[in-house]
């Protein structure tokens, strides 16, 4: 369901298009004066995500992973 109405009928049909937008995967286009101005859609959940595997693919290269760090290395403390 992908269809235009202007905000005056939108107005007066929201439940209604509500109900339709919940049981449906379509959107409604809010036109004012006959241009798109708005987009109204079901709202969907982000999957949840370990905290690694967020960082997945985030480090790009290693300069040197074996070395230890010491205290001047660290920004935060100087």
């Amino acid at each position: 369901m992908k269809t235009e109405i202007s905000k005056s009928k939108f107005k007066a049909h929201a439940l209604e298009i509500f109900r339709e937008l919940e049981a449906s995967d379509g959107e409604v286009i809010i036109t004012d004066h006959g241009r798109p101005s708005l987009v109204v859609r079901k709202y969907k959940a982000p999957t949840s995500q370990s905290p690694l595997e967020r960082l997945k693919g985030a480090v790009l290269h290693y300069d040197a992973p074996f070395e230890s760090v010491a205290e001047g290395d660290w920004e935060a403390l100087t």
